[in-house]
C-alpha cells in the first residue's frame, strides 16, 4: 500500500507554502498545517512529517534569517528547492463589491507588495494577519461582506471567493525560494549539480577571499553568499553559501580544499538546481 507523502508548511491549507509544496511534489500529498516555522521543523523532528517546505528568500524582502538558524540547529538536510511565482489577487465573497467593502486584510508582507494598489483605494482601512490564507478563509467562514483579501488563486478557489482584481502586486517579477528540508542526510543518488553549506572561519586577513577563490578555481560557481553573527560571539560568522557546478569532481575537490581554512563545516544539502519560476 502506497503511503501518502507527509509535508509540513507554515500557514494553512492554500497558502503559498502549500503552493510551493503542489509544485515540487505534485497535488497527492498530505499538508501539515504549522503555525510557525519552528513547528514545521518540530514535526520534521517528531517523525509527523517526511519533507518541510521552507521559504528562505524573496527576491523583494531578501533572506529570511532565522530559517537558516533553523536549519542549521535542526541538522535537516536540505534536498531540493522550488521557486515560486507570487501573484497576489484581491478576493471577496460572491457579490461583493469593490465600492462596497471597508477592510482589506492580509500578510503585512503582502500588503506591502501591493502598496502602489492600495495608494488608490484610501476608502479601505488594511487589516494585517498572520497568513494570506487564513484571511480568505476568515472571510469564508464569518461571511465577512465588507472584508476584502489578497492572497493567491488557490486560496480563492479552496475558500469559494471571488477575484475582484488579479495581479494586484506593485513588482510583476516578484518570486520566492523554497528549501525542501528531510530529516537524515543520506546521500543523494540522483543527479546533484547544486549545494548549499555554511562554515565559520578564522579572525584574519582574507581568510573569506581564500575559500572563495577555491570555488572559483575550480569553476564552481557561487550564486549566494549570506553572513550571519554566531550568537554571543564579537566578531565571529557564519557563512552560508549556494553554490553550482558542472563537474562534480572539480566540487568535490573544491570542498576537501575548503576543510583545511574553516571550521563546523556543514554540507546541508545536495540536491538537483530546480530555479524555473
Amino acid at each position: 500500500m502506497k503511503t501518502v507523502t507527509r509535508v509540513a508548511i507554515q500557514g494553512i491549507k492554500a497558502s503559498f507554502h502549500e503552493e510551493a509544496a503542489f509544485k515540487f511534489f505534485g497535488r497527492d500529498i498530505e499538508t501539515i498545517e504549522c503555525n510557525s516555522f519552528k513547528q514545521t521543523c518540530d514535526s520534521l523532528a517528531n517523525n509527523e512529517a517526511d519533507f518541510v517546505v521552507m521559504a528562505i528568500e524573496n527576491s523583494i524582502a531578501g533572506s529570511l534569517l532565522p530559517n537558516y538558524t533553523l536549519i542549521r540547529e535542526y541538522n535537516f538536510a536540505i534536498t531540493g528547492e522550488v521557486y515560486l511565482p507570487i501573484q497576489l489577487h484581491l478576493m471577496a465573497l460572491p457579490g461583493v463589491k469593490l465600492e462596497d467593502a471597508k477592510f482589506v486584510t492580509s500578510h503585512p508582507i503582502a500588503i506591502r507588495q501591493c502598496i502602489d494598489f492600495f495608494d488608490e483605494l484610501p476608502h479601505l482601512k488594511v487589516v494585517e494577519s498572520s497568513d494570506t490564507a487564513a484571511c480568505a478563509k476568515k472571510i469564508r467562514d464569518e461571511q465577512l461582506t465588507d472584508t476584502l483579501a489578497v492572497a493567491n488563486s488557490l486560496a480563492a478557489e479552496l475558500y469559494g471567493l471571488n477575484i475582484i482584481e488579479k495581479r494586484i502586486e506593485s513588482n510583476k517579477k516578484n518570486y520566492t525560494r523554497f528549501l525542501i528540508l528531510k530529516r537524515d542526510k543520506s546521500e543523494e543518488t540522483a543527479m546533484v549539480n547544486k549545494a548549499s553549506i555554511c562554515f565559520q572561519l578564522g579572525n584574519y586577513v582574507g581568510a573569506l577571499s581564500k575559500v572563495l577563490n577555491l570555488f572559483a578555481e575550480q569553476e564552481v560557481n557561487l550564486t549566494k553568499i549570506q553572513s550571519m553573527p554566531v550568537l554571543g560571539k564579537r566578531n565571529e560568522y557564519y557563512f552560508y553559501i549556494d553554490t553550482e557546478w558542472d563537474d562534480m569532481n572539480k566540487y568535490d575537490f573544491a570542498i576537501r580544499k575548503a576543510l583545511k581554512y574553516t571550521v563546523n563545516f556543514n554540507i546541508m544539502g545536495e540536491y538537483q538546481k530546480n530555479d524555473k519560476v
